[in-house]
């Protein structure tokens, strides 16, 4: 786990989106690597952790002690303060990092100092920026975590208490910004109120690796974890999901946290006697190391599959000679990696020093090229026989993982973190990087607005809260987010302008309906009306009229009869319509072959089998709305999410859907054959007006989908109803504008001459 602390008095500040609750009277944040913990959780206290006792006072606080004498080389637990690595600022952030594994011989980790040098790096990048935080300076003061939860504890109180004795009676704890805290568990904002990360939880990487073993067929599988947090959640979720897809645990190991050699004998026994020759591992690898070497190197067992967690699929000893022959093959996942321009220049000048504060850069030194320094008198002692460092060597030419910088993971989150907590200071401290004195803001006070971020329908009136207040159902929170009002429910009105241009737009399309029907109806015994077969032009007129008036009932509030009846109404509406547009184009279709030598088609497809065909097409539309409304009616939902909106809400989404496709069906058969008969030789042929206005119908609809949609509340309603608009007077515009226009202003065109083209134009 990975978290950061500021220690500054005077901080304060506006909220930032991305870690409000960081702050929220927080004058301390803190970037840690303490593994997730169970056992020896914070709430848990010291008291649990078996390899500690209780000793002398050294910072105010009770003090530990490590009874495991390996300890005592990671840090110094009493009688000086813990090494790290710092630098002054006015703004100090605090670093917890793995640095040492606790195992039966201390190991270094160079990834590990690697992160902390990454933080360096980004802190020292973040200075130099004269946008991001002008005038204010950032520090750092980094502890070695020992990957053990009370060396991780001590480091933390460290960082709270031992920065600045001056300080510490005004700086408040906050919350940790984590780099690589991947647990599910802390994901409870419950228990975990402000806690954040820059790391994915396990929540995904369990799901794939459950996918993962599935997929290669390995449904016999064991687990090994330790007794934190990190092992326990992870196992647990891969276990059940394993199990619901079929596969089996056939054993757990779970690793002590100082395992004796009893114990690691005990677990090596199990595994090597195990049938089940995949495991699929949840721990760091320095967890794993004592296990790994008894089962590798004094056993040399092979023909095992490991599947390991992101924690340490790209540690290096998966390359060591010592594990090859056991973890040749291992899989795995892995954040993905980034190149971060100017980290690994910075990383290849760093230099040992004599200074104070330099002695993790002086470690990592003496292991990196196996010689010791003559300034570290200490650890010289310690090891006579190794060769005298120049502090000039060359990192170059070292073969590292802390050189290996072409693809970085945990560093990455490392460096966002930083950056998290820089840009949160920045708004904070309302600093004005674009203007000419490039200051911040450092001796304002907070206001109850400035307590975090607050969403629509969340209040709080208390400064230095947690977490926001919800407010009742149907409440709605004030303008300054401190109260709950009662919501306005929210609807498209008749009354408001998208409603009024609407209804104009449906009361226009009903009178020009009905303008042409008085038309076609004055003129029903002229050529072109008879033509068109009168008959149908007056029932698709009648269909078209419906489709114009169905639009009104999606305005206004919405009612149990109105959810019912709009979806119903547009459907059977737009079938009725189409089903006479289809029969249209199939009489022009048919009166083209007519016009052969001892054709009977025409006379086969008379006004009888015409009406049958529409009953027949719009037959199912009727079923599927009678049955949708029976069965999962729609009805009026107050819907809270965003705001109060009044929503018939559909209990079954594919009705509407399976209405919207027969529309469809019968939109996609009218318009090929229409296209087939567009170039019939009429003067008037019908097909094509046909063909241009299923044109505009198809491409309305197409758009009116993603639109519906992607619109929220009431203004999807909008979309539909201007999708029921425009391609109503598509259709009416397209078909029967031409005959008015030829009725009303080229009667001499309107005899039967004209309509079959013999009369000269």
């Amino acid at each position: 786990m990975g978290s950061v602390w500021i220690k500054y008095p005077t901080l304060i500040g506006t909220n930032y989106w991305l870690l409000y609750c960081v702050f929220f009277r927080l004058f301390s944040v803190v970037f840690t690597g303490i593994p997730d913990a169970v056992d020896d959780s914070v709430e848990g206290g010291v008291n649990k952790i078996e390899s500690v006792e209780k000793t002398v006072n050294c910072f105010g606080i009770k003090e530990v002690s490590a009874v495991d004498p390996s300890l005592s080389q990671c840090v110094k637990l009493c009688d000086s303060e813990p090494l790290a690595l710092h630098s002054e600022g006015d703004v100090v952030i605090g670093g917890v990092f793995p640095l040492h594994y606790v195992a039966s011989n201390p190991h270094f980790d160079h990834r590990a100092f690697r992160w902390m040098m990454t933080m360096v790096f980004a802190v020292e990048e973040i200075n130099r920026n004269s946008t991001l935080l002008p005038d204010v300076t950032l520090g750092y003061r980094i502890m070695d975590s020992c990957d053990h939860v009370h060396t991780s504890l001590r480091a933390f109180l460290s960082l709270e208490i031992g920065t600045s004795q001056s300080e510490s009676s005004s700086c408040l704890s906050g919350s940790p910004v984590s780099y690589f805290a991947t647990c599910t568990c802390l994901t409870d904002k419950h228990m975990y109120p402000s806690f954040l990360r820059t790391v994915p939880s396990d929540f995904f990487q369990v799901r794939g690796l459950v996918q993962l073993v599935t997929f290669l067929g390995w449904l016999w599988v064991g687990t090994i974890g330790t007794t934190d947090d990190y092992s326990h959640y992870g196992i647990q979720a891969f276990s059940n999901q394993f199990r619901q897809q079929g596969g089996c645990v056939a054993f757990h190991l779970t690793i002590p946290k100082s395992p004796t050699v009893e114990e690691i004998q005990d677990m090596a026994d199990k595994l090597q006697s195990s049938t089940a020759h995949v495991v699929v591992v949840f721990a760091t690898e320095g967890q794993l190391l004592d296990l790994l070497l008894e089962v590798s190197a004094s056993r040399n067992v092979t023909g095992i599959q490991c599947v390991a967690s992101e924690a340490w699929v790209t540690a290096s000893l998966l390359t060591s000679p010592h594990f090859h022959s056991l973890l040749e093959g291992t899989l795995g996942f892995s954040f993905p990696g980034v190149w971060i321009p100017g980290l690994k220049d910075f990383l290849l000048n760093v230099r040992p020093s004599p200074r104070p504060g330099m002695e993790f850069v002086n470690m990592f030194w003496e292991e990196q090229f196996s010689c010791k320094l003559e300034f570290e008198k200490n650890r010289s002692k310690e090891r006579p026989t190794l060769l005298l460092c120049t502090g000039s060597e060359d990192l170059r030419y070292a073969d590292s993982s802390y050189t290996d910088v072409s693809q970085v993971r945990i560093s990455y989150n490392v460096y966002k973190a930083v950056y998290a907590i820089a840009h949160a200071l920045h708004n904070l401290l309302n600093c004005d990087s674009a203007g000419l004195g490039k200051k911040c803001g450092k001796h304002k006070s907070f206001t109850s607005e400035q307590v975090g971020e607050k969403n629509y329908g969340e209040i709080s009136n208390q400064t230095g809260s947690t977490e926001c207040t919800k407010c009742p159902e149907y409440y709605w929170s004030d303008r300054e987010r401190v109260k709950c009002v009662v919501g306005v429910e929210e609807f498209l009105s008749f009354y408001e302008t998208m409603g009024i241009i609407l209804v104009a737009l449906t009361v226009l399309g009903v009178v020009l309906t009905a303008i042409i029907f008085i038309v076609f109806h004055r003129f029903r015994s002229t050529p072109i009306v008879k033509a068109n077969n009168s008959e149908i032009s007056f029932l698709l007129l009648l269909s078209l009229k419906l489709c114009f008036l169905c639009s009104l009932v999606f305005i206004g509030q919405p009612s149990l009869w109105t959810c019912r009846l709009r979806q119903a109404a547009f459907g059977i509406s737009f079938v009725l319509c189409l089903s006479c547009l289809l029969v249209k184009t199939i009489v022009v279709l048919l009166a083209f072959r007519a016009n052969s030598p001892g054709s009977r088609s025409l006379k086969l497809f008379g006004p009888s089998q015409q009406r049958t065909l529409i009953l027949c097409t719009t037959a199912p539309q009727i079923c599927l709305c009678a049955g949708w409304l029976l069965g999962a009616p729609p009805f009026p939902f107050r819907n809270p999410t965003y705001q109060i909106i009044v929503e018939c809400k559909e209990p079954w989404p594919p009705g509407f859907y399976l209405v919207l496709g027969y529309i469809g069906l019968l939109a996609f058969i009218c318009l090929l054959l229409a296209f087939l008969g567009r170039k019939l030789p009429d003067t008037f042929n019908e097909a094509r007006l046909i063909t241009f206005s299923m044109l505009i119908f198809w491409a309305v609809w197409i758009s009116f989908i993603p639109a519906y949609v992607s619109s929220p509340g009431k203004f999807s309603v909008a979309v539909e109803i201007f999708a029921i608009l425009a391609s109503s007077f598509g259709l009416l515009l397209c078909i029967f504008l031409p005959k008015c226009y030829i009725i009303l202003m080229r009667p001499e065109r309107n005899v039967k001459k004209g309509i079959t083209g013999k009369y000269p134009r």
